[in-house]
């Protein structure tokens, strides 16, 4: 069946008539979208909606994260053929699943922005569908965790990441990927008590009581010890999951801002990611991914396996 279906196949973001099922489109060929979903902007009858924020004007140091959305949906089309590797169920084929496009702003018009990415998620949200944003900086986690709240109340927040981003900044017309987490919980978005950051491995000694486990401790401790932990800190309630790429080591994603020696392998990152199935996830994204300083593809592969998995968790939950 497959193979037939590979001979007919082609341009599946817009020809493919169900939410439902794999692809065997050419990886090499026709237009991409996220795994090959269709592209729509009806969300009736739609589980999970993949969306894209291409903004890098929030970085402190290399630009090149506007190509992110882009590149991760190449790099995905290269996963649509088969269900998602370790889990007992294939999210491709039982959710309603669209690639919702990018949102639309005016680049030169960056404090409008924010308001702009706050309502897009909202939007979604309103729709009862579960968003997977692919960025961008990790500015945009801050607007989406202002929707989030809007619709859920405070979260927890699990944030895979480098960097603890709860650098003090009480300017809240600033725009920066740095003081994202600060500002989520200093509005109200995130409850620090239920947040926890993995993999950090850059000082900052005012976490805000956020929950650190960093790059060491992962090391060290394990995959089932850092799961338990992770679990005991978010207790119940609704989840927001954000993954900065720069979360791996730049042996295995270097097309990022930011990189620090010392970070995830792949392995570990899918095996937590994969381990959280179960909790209460609202929405998540994959941030910080920059084509320009990665000319072999594998950042934005990482990051395509990382979005993939926040579709299996957000299809976890639907599942109950």
């Amino acid at each position: 069946m497959a193979l037939e279906d590979a001979k007919t196949q082609v341009d599946q973001a817009f020809t493919r008539h169900d939410l439902r099922g794999l692809s065997y489109e050419n990886a090499f060929g026709g237009a991409t979208s996220f795994l090959r979903r269709r592209y729509g902007k009806d969300l009736t009858g739609v589980d999970i909606a993949v969306t894209g924020l291409p903004f890098d004007q929030a970085v402190t140091h290399r630009p090149g994260t506007r190509f992110g959305p882009r590149a991760i949906r190449e790099a995905s089309c290269l996963q649509p053929f088969d269900k998602p590797y370790g889990w007992d169920f294939n999210a491709l084929e039982e959710m309603a699943i669209v690639d919702y496009g990018d949102m639309a702003f005016d680049y030169a018009n960056v404090a409008a922005t924010p308001g702009l990415i706050r309502d897009h998620i909202a939007g979604i949200l309103a729709a009862g569908v579960i968003p997977v944003t692919l960025g961008g900086d990790h500015f945009i986690t801050q607007p989406i965790l202002a929707a989030m709240a809007e619709k859920h109340g405070p979260v927890g927040l699990i944030q895979f990441d480098a960097h603890s981003d709860t650098w003090a900044d009480d300017d809240m017309a600033r725009i920066d990927h740095g003081t994202f987490l600060y500002k989520a919980i200093r509005q109200g978005h995130v409850d620090a008590a239920r947040a926890v950051s993995v993999g950090i491995r850059t000082d900052n000694p005012d976490t805000l009581g956020v929950t650190i486990l960093d790059a060491p401790f992962v090391h060290q401790a394990g995959v089932a010890e850092t799961l338990a932990r992770i679990r005991a800190v978010l207790g119940d309630g609704p989840v927001y999951v954000t993954f900065d790429i720069d979360a791996l080591d730049p042996a295995f994603a270097p097309g990022t801002g930011t990189p620090v020696w010392g970070g995830l392998a792949s392995w570990q990152a899918a095996a937590l990611l994969r381990g959280l199935a179960g909790i209460d996830f609202v929405g998540g994204d994959v941030v910080e991914v920059s084509p320009p300083y990665d000319t072999t593809g594998a950042t934005a592969i990482a990051g395509a396996h990382v979005a993939t998995e926040l579709i299996c968790l957000a299809a976890a939950r639907i599942r109950g």
